[in-house]
């Protein structure tokens, strides 16, 4: 009897060392991963940032609290647990450390808080500048990223703060009610799950984050589908039949709560790789049971798109896409009902009214996409704005607006597109031109008479065919060259942020008589002049661009205009 007790007390100690000592090594991978997201990812990024490349601001919010989380780990939890395992034999507990460092892990709050805007930021500056694109893109091609991009990485601590909870959980299952550890056991696993509340929501949001990072790789990084308001059902192969022939041809499904990606399997040495073929809406979708005498386990399915007629691998397989698309198209339906009630019980403010009186909002639980684009809301990327002037539930796409409002003291309030365009006389039209312009592009014709340089220039990026472009460097934004396709466009082809730029003068004789470069990172911009004279105006004026010394630009301001009106003069002529 003695020598089962001996055994089973052995075995209980061996778990509870298993235990400990995967939590040890979990933490030095963790660590691992928020030492790459604070000291590489967020250190390189400040560093362009510092040169002006993009903000400092947007570096700092997506990555909020991670350098004080990397500190906590790296310099606390991690060595304790490090020198506790070394001395297991005299000391085998771990409750009594995590019941100091535990408090510490409220910390995590701030980060959840601001995971929805740290992707919305990182998928916002990545389109936006091919800088901050680039440098992602460089690090993320490191060995230490593991093939994985970076908002794999940020999901990390994200998914940490439940895991502790998971092991907490199985070590005071093993661990003997009378055993010293016990306690402080007890009181680690009461603060860590309160600090897990704040992350589980965020969880299963990132869960389906982290599926659509996958399929945006399966799909060879083409397809935009990483938003939040995306949510992942189902995805397998298919059969597609064809309408002029016998065979069945391979296809594979992936399947949103608003769309079908009907896709073509491509030969692929890493994983697999699709190509889409068809995205067909599921609004206005229709799922079909069909019946084939050559082919069993068909069905139909129809959109606005395109009209597909599959084959499954069999009728269970089939009856469970057949659900699954019915259930998808039902609860889409649902919200848009949802939507149209709470569209028809709204208490118009007429156009005369409108921002004369203070409109009566619709409750957010009465809408669940936005009253103007109809885009679902989510708690990541898409949540509710009120518009002031007319109470509709919106997007912050759609409210990304401000206008005077009488009934408020003429203060500027955040108003809806369509109340932006009635009270400030905007067309749509004008809006949605607008918005695309983005926060640089300035019509060309409004440089004319204050700019410290302009004129025709050829125009070559990335091995790409040599053009004309008209360029600027206007006096109001001295550090920016704006490239123009002829001087009265009313959009600027490109813009390129000189601050922090290096030029390049050395002739090579691929590259056109008069030749320079603008190189930053792996950015290389390669220009021309007409000859050799007009080449050293533009350095001139360039090489002080990139120092930042924009008093020194302006301070022969009149002069340089001289020479932008000579070049203008003399390319037109040419043209």
């Amino acid at each position: 009897l003695c020598e089962s007790t001996c055994t089973e007390t052995e075995t209980n100690e061996q778990k509870l060392y298993k235990i400990a000592n995967e939590l040890l090594q979990t933490e030095k991978a963790y660590v691992a991963r928020l030492n790459l997201l604070d000291q590489v990812f967020c250190a390189k990024l400040m560093e362009e940032a510092g040169k002006g490349t993009f903000p400092v601001d947007v570096v700092k919010n997506i990555f909020s609290n991670i350098s004080s989380i990397n500190a906590f780990h790296s310099q606390f939890l991690l060595p304790d647990l490090e020198k506790r395992m070394g001395e297991w034999e005299s000391t085998p507990r771990i409750g009594d450390i995590l019941q100091k460092l535990t408090p510490f892990l409220k910390m995590y709050a701030e980060y959840v808080r601001n995971f929805d805007k740290a992707m919305e930021l990182l998928k916002q500056w990545t389109d936006r500048s091919p800088q901050f694109k680039a440098l992602i893109q460089d690090i993320q091609k490191q060995e230490v990223c593991g093939s994985l991009t970076l908002q794999h990485h940020m999901l990390e601590p994200v998914q940490r703060v439940p895991r502790y909870e998971m092991l907490l959980k199985d070590y005071l299952k093993k661990l003997p009610q009378d055993h010293v550890d016990h306690r402080d056991a007890e009181k680690s696993l009461e603060i860590i799950a309160m600090a897990a509340t704040h992350s589980n929501t965020a969880i299963r949001k990132s869960e389906n984050l982290k599926k659509l990072l996958e399929i945006y790789e399966m799909l060879g990084e083409e397809e935009d589908i990483v938003n939040a308001s995306n949510e992942f059902i189902k995805e397998g192969h298919i059969l597609k039949l064809a309408a002029r022939n016998t065979s069945a041809m391979d296809r594979y499904l992936f399947l949103f709560n608003n769309m079908l990606l009907y896709c073509v399997p491509k030969f692929s040495l890493v994983g697999q790789k699709f190509t889409v073929r068809t995205r067909i809406g599921i609004d206005g979708m229709k799922v079909t049971e069909t019946y084939n005498e050559d082919y069993p386990h068909t069905f139909q399915v129809s959109g606005k798109e395109r009209t597909l007629e599959l084959q499954a691998s069999s009728e269970q397989d089939k009856e469970d896409w057949i659900k699954a698309f019915q259930e998808t198209i039902e609860i889409f339906h649902q919200k848009n009902e949802t939507f149209k009630t709470a569209s028809k019980e709204v208490e118009e403010v007429s156009i005369s009214e409108l921002g004369k009186r203070a409109p009566r909002w619709i409750r957010d639980n009465e809408v669940t996409m936005c009253m103007k684009c109809r885009e679902p809301f989510n708690a990541l990327t898409r949540r509710r704005h009120h518009c002031r002037a007319c109470g509709y539930v919106v997007c912050w796409k759609c409210s990304d607006n401000k206008a005077p409002l009488e009934y408020d003291g003429n203060k500027m309030n955040k108003v809806c597109r369509d109340c932006y365009s009635i009270l400030t006389g905007h067309t749509e039209s004008e809006e949605k031109e607008g918005k695309k312009k983005g926060i640089l592009e300035i019509e060309a014709a409004q440089f004319s008479g204050s700019s410290i340089m302009y004129g025709f220039l050829q125009y070559c990026e990335k091995n790409k065919p040599w053009q004309k472009v008209w360029c600027v460097i206007p006096q109001k934004e001295a550090l920016v060259l704006y490239l123009y396709g002829a001087p009265q466009d009313v959009k600027a082809q490109s813009t390129i942020p000189l601050l922090g730029y290096s030029v390049d003068d050395t002739t090579r004789p691929a590259d056109p008589p008069a030749s320079f470069r603008l190189t930053q990172s792996k950015s290389v911009h390669s220009f021309a002049a007409e000859n050799e004279e007009l080449k050293q105006r533009w350095l001139k004026v360039i090489r002080v661009a990139v120092t930042g010394e924009v008093h020194n630009l302006r301070k022969d301001h009149g002069c340089h205009l001289l020479i932008g009106q000579c070049i203008s003069t003399l390319d037109l002529k040419c043209s």
